[in-house]
C-alpha cells in the first residue's frame, strides 16, 4: 500500500509548503485556465490534415502570438520556480539528510563507476529543467532529495502522493494480471531513479534479489538510503540501460518505468534489445510509459508535445509515444508481446479487467508493453 511519506524525504516548513503549493496551483492554472484559450488560436493557424508539417506549422505560428509567448514563458518559469523552491528547501537540511542516510539500516548495496560515461541525450540537457539532471555526480544525496520532493510536487501528488510510487504498484498489477504464476528470483529495473518504483516491485517479490541501475551517483546514493529506511534491500549500480555490465540471461524480470521517453529513438530499441539479452528463458520484460499514443491525440495535445520538447527538456517525447512497441519487441527476439493500458493503482491488483487496449487517461492508466522470453 502507498505510504504518506518516508524518513529520507526532505521536510518543508510552513512557508516552503505555501511556496510549493503556489507553484503547483500556478501550473494547474496555466493548464486548466489558459490553455483552453489557446486552442482556438491554434485551430485558426491549422493548414489542414493534408499538410506534411501540420503541427510544426501551427506551433511556429503560435510563437507570433504574444499571448502564447506569455503562456510558454510562464510555463517554463513555473518549472524553474519549482526547482528553485525545492533546491532551497533541500539545501537547508542537507546535513540532516546526510546524517539520515548514514544512519540507515545496512541493507542492499551500491556500486559506483568513477569512469562512467553519461549518454549524450542526458548529458547535454537537464531533463525536466531539473538542475543537474539525473546524471549529477556530486557528493552526498542532495540530488536524489531534489528529485524526490520535486517529483511529488511536479506530479501534483497524483502519482502516489509524496511516495510517488503508483507506477511501481501498477507494474506489479500488470504482472499479477497478465502473468499470474510468475515468481521472479532476480529482478532489474533500468533507470531506477530514486527507487520509487523499484521499492514497490521489490516488496511485491520479497524472495527475489532486486537490482536497479541509473546514471547519477547522487540519485543512487539517495535511492539506497530511501530503500534502506523503508526496510527493502536493493542492489544499485551506476550503469547505462542501453548496454549494462550484467551477464547474459541473468534476470527473471527486467523492467522500466517512464524511462523510454527520457532516452532517444535509438535508445528505445537498444533498451528493448538489452532487456532480451538480460532475461533468462521464461523471463519477462515490462516497460511502463506515459498513457499517450501520438496517433490518437487531438491537435492541441500534439502541439503540447512540441511545448514539452522546447520548454521542459523532453527531447524524446514524440518518439516514445509514437513507437510501435510490439514491433520493436518482436524485432529484438520476443514473441507474442502484450501492448495496452494498465489501470493505475496504489496497491497491486489481480484480474484481466485491469489491463485493456483502452486508456482511462493520465494518472488513471499507464501504457505497458511486456513480453516473455521463450
Amino acid at each position: 500500500m502507498t505510504q504518506s511519506a518516508h524518513p529520507m524525504l526532505p521536510s518543508a516548513t510552513h512557508d516552503e509548503v505555501a511556496q510549493q503549493l503556489f507553484i503547483r496551483d500556478l501550473k494547474v492554472y496555466l493548464a486548466e485556465q489558459i490553455e483552453p484559450h489557446l486552442r482556438p488560436v491554434a485551430e485558426a493557424l491549422d493548414p489542414g490534415p493534408a499538410s506534411n508539417a501540420r503541427v510544426e506549422t501551427i506551433y511556429n505560428g503560435l510563437h507570433e502570438n504574444e499571448n502564447f509567448r506569455a503562456y510558454a514563458s510562464l510555463r517554463r518559469t513555473s518549472q524553474d520556480m519549482l526547482w528553485t523552491a525545492i533546491s532551497d528547501s533541500v539545501e537547508r537540511q542537507s546535513d540532516e539528510l546526510e546524517a539520515k542516510a548514514a544512519a540507515a539500516p545496512q541493507l542492499g548495496s551500491l556500486t559506483l563507476d568513477p569512469d562512467f560515461k553519461v549518454p549524450e541525450y542526458l548529458a547535454d540537457r537537464d531533463v525536466h529543467l531539473m538542475p543537474g539532471g539525473y546524471h549529477d555526480n556530486s557528493e552526498g544525496v542532495s540530488q536524489g532529495a531534489l528529485m524526490d520532493r520535486g517529483g511529488a510536487v511536479y506530479m501534483l501528488g497524483r502519482n502516489g502522493g509524496l511516495m510517488n510510487d503508483v507506477r511501481g504498484h501498477t507494474l506489479v498489477s500488470h504482472l499479477y494480471t497478465c502473468y499470474p504464476d510468475f515468481e521472479p528470483a532476480r529482478i532489474l529495473e533500468l533507470g531506477c531513479g530514486i527507487g520509487s518504483s523499484l521499492v514497490p516491485v521489490a516488496s511485491a517479490f520479497p524472495q527475489a534479489e532486486t537490482h536497479g541501475i541509473d546514471v547519477g551517483a547522487s540519485v543512487l546514493r539517495y535511492a539506497l538510503a530511501r530503500a534502506r529506511h523503508l526496510g527493502v534491500a536493493v542492489h544499485l549500480s551506476q550503469d547505462n540501460a542501453e548496454h549494462t555490465r550484467f551477464e547474459d540471461e541473468s534476470f527473471d524480470l527486467v523492467f522500466s518505468c517512464v524511462l523510454l521517453h527520457e532516452t532517444s529513438e535509438a535508445g528505445i530499441h537498444n533498451v528493448m534489445k538489452e532487456s532480451y539479452r538480460l532475461l533468462k528463458p521464461g523471463g519477462i520484460a515490462v516497460h511502463l510509459e506515459v498513457p499517450h499514443r501520438y496517433e490518437t491525440m487531438d491537435l492541441w495535445s500534439k502541439i503540447r508535445g512540441e511545448i514539452e520538447f522546447d520548454y521542459n527538456n523532453e527531447p524524446n517525447w514524440k518518439a516514445a509515444i509514437s513507437a510501435d512497441y510490439a514491433a520493436v519487441l518482436r524485432q529484438v527476439g520476443f514473441k507474442d508481446p502484450l501492448v495496452g493500458y494498465q489501470d493505475a493503482t496504489p496497491a497491486p491488483q489481480r484480474g484481466a479487467g485491469h489491463f485493456s487496449d483502452t486508456s482511462k487517461g493520465t494518472f488513471r492508466s499507464w501504457f505497458v508493453a511486456s513480453a516473455r522470453k521463450s
